[in-house]
């Protein structure tokens, strides 16, 4: 079936999701915390005392899935990439409760035929005992089988600079473990890509891949612990574009530099293997 792209730009999708305590702590130890389950400040993620709920847990919640897969847009889902995720965090997330979300396209952006699409997506949620805010969640997509077939021809959003006068002002490095793909993925994502060392090799991989938000949330780890003094109520806003992989079991240091006001540019790369799988990234916090 051809690109429908009326039938893209035009989408807007209602949804909900009821989740307990249990599953905002799988979550938290599906990023990694807990690792060092003795410090007071991972434990606040992980252990029902006085527990809190990680503020990029938004990005799982609600979440509407694959939805490029449906055979009625006519996207070429096979060659769609992750590339770009933010989140505007407009409230701390209820630790157990019931959400409701809005999804729609933004927008499409044509980079002509053989060289791809780029599509912005937006999903809002709320807090359905009150109807309030909590975060507004961002996705741009590269649909790399669907140039050529419709968009804006210019205007695409251009990515965060950072700084390039001046060395950072905190590195931090953090595990990941080697099962964290498979622990993740209990929070919605079950793509077989991070679990079946076949399919990972049918897809070029030397193994299961560790999803990319969950790297999002280890990065979100690192500047929470940097920026926040490990307060999930500080951070507010979190945006990244991805550009290579991880496996489960890499270490991923972050760079991180301040720009005073609350705002704080990184970056983010394996350091066994210093490969960059996280640039131009941007944060607001308090």
């Amino acid at each position: 079936m051809p690109f429908n792209y009326e039938k893209v730009i035009n989408l807007r999708r209602e949804l909900e999701q009821s989740y307990t305590a249990r599953d905002t702590m799988l979550y938290a130890l599906g990023i990694g915390a807990g690792i060092d389950a003795q410090t007071p400040a991972q434990l606040r993620y992980v252990y029902e005392n006085a527990l809190q709920a990680f503020p990029s847990m938004s990005t799982v919640m609600a979440a509407p899935g694959f939805w490029q897969q449906e055979p009625e847009f006519g996207i070429d889902w096979a060659k769609v990439l992750h590339g770009e995720q933010s989140v505007v965090m407009h409230k701390p997330l209820p630790v157990e409760g019931k959400v409701a979300a809005v999804l729609t396209v933004d927008s499409i952006y044509d980079k002509g035929e053989g060289r791809g699409a780029l599509l912005y997506s937006t999903r809002e949620v709320y807090d359905r005992s009150n109807g309030d805010l909590l975060a507004t969640v961002r996705q741009g997509s590269f649909l790399r089988g669907n140039g050529g077939q419709g968009g804006l021809s210019s205007g695409a959003p251009k990515p965060h600079e950072l700084p390039v006068d001046r060395k950072p002002d905190i590195t931090l490095t953090l595990q990941t473990r080697p099962e964290q793909a498979l622990l993740y993925r209990l929070s919605g994502d079950y793509n077989p890509l991070h679990a079946d060392p076949l399919v990972a090799i049918r897809s070029g991989f030397l193994r299961p891949l560790l999803h990319g938000l969950a790297t999002y949330g280890v990065v979100c780890r690192a500047l929470l612990e940097a920026l926040c003094d490990n307060d999930a109520t500080r951070m507010k806003r979190l945006d990244v574009r991805f550009t290579s992989p991880v496996y489960p079991g890499d270490s991923i240091t972050t760079d991180i530099w301040k720009q005073g006001d609350g705002k704080a540019s990184f970056r983010a790369r394996v350091a066994e293997r210093d490969v960059l799988i996280i640039n131009n990234g941007y944060a607001e916090y308090r």
